[in-house]
Order: C-alpha cells, then structure tokens, then sequence
C-alpha cells in the first residue's frame, strides 16, 4: 500500500470514529503538539450523491453538515507539517483531533499515533461492523421455488 491509500485509509478512519470515542483516545495519547491554524474548525454543507443499485446513474441525495479544518504544526521535527480533517456534523473538536492525528502520521511520531489512536479505533469498527453483520443475519429469510412438476 503506498502512502496515498494509507492516508486516504487513515483518515476514513478519523471521520466514521465515534467522537467521544476519538477524543478518549486523543486525551490518553501524550504527545500533543503544538500547531497554528491554517483553516480553524468551520461548519458547512457537502451534496451528497447516490447510485440506484450501486452502478446506476449518479444523482443529487442532499447535503450532509461538514465541518473542515486545516492546521500547521509549528513544534519540534514535525514543524511546517500539514494535518486536514473533513468529519459528519457540527463537531469542531472532533475535527481538530482528526487533523492534528493526520498531521503527526506524517511525522516520526507516526507509529505511536498508530498504535495510541488509529489500531484500538480500527479493531472497535472491525467488532462493530461484525456485531451488524450478525445481526442482519439473524433477520435473513430464505425464499425458495418448489418446482411443482408440470414441465
């Protein structure tokens, strides 16, 4: 995997992560460096676009609420690196904890970010996603055709 899909990878991860969950973890990691704000925390709109059936043609769905920041860490080895972060809703902290951990996985600081933040957010929405997937099979109905011999 190059770095682009990592990165690309990473910061999926931040915007699905619960918040309250995003900031334990941010809150429990010990190496919090210090930043200027390019672009503070700002609440806004994105269109939202859908596919009938996943290969239809694309259309219009709605707007979905963003917030987006971007920020400069200005400490240490890690100066003049550039952190962005998109995330779902109105949450401003949310998003400079995204932004902030995007900014250090390009640092040397990279590995304890991984394993502070991003492996223990990964390993909860791989369970989550497991714990769906039983139970919308638990639901599944099989529907069958006898075949009634008039052929």
């Amino acid at each position: 995997m190059n770095q682009i899909d990592d990165r690309k990878s990473w910061m999926s991860l931040l915007a699905k992560a619960p918040a309250i969950r995003l900031t334990a973890l941010w809150a429990a990691f010990d190496a919090k460096p210090a930043f200027d704000w390019l672009r503070a925390p700002e609440v806004g709109g994105a269109m939202v676009r859908g596919r009938m059936g996943g290969t239809g043609g694309a259309f219009n769905l709605g707007e979905m609420t963003v917030t987006r920041c971007s920020l400069r860490l200005t400490d240490g080895a890690e100066n003049g690196v550039i952190g962005h972060a998109y995330v779902q809703g109105r949450d401003k902290t949310k998003a400079e904890i995204a932004a902030l951990v995007d900014a250090l996985m390009q640092t040397p600081s990279a590995n304890a970010v991984k394993s502070a933040v991003l492996e223990p957010l990964l390993t909860e929405g791989k369970a989550a996603k497991t714990d769906r997937a039983a139970k919308a099979a638990a639901t599944k109905v099989e529907f069958f055709t006898m075949v009634r011999g008039e052929d």
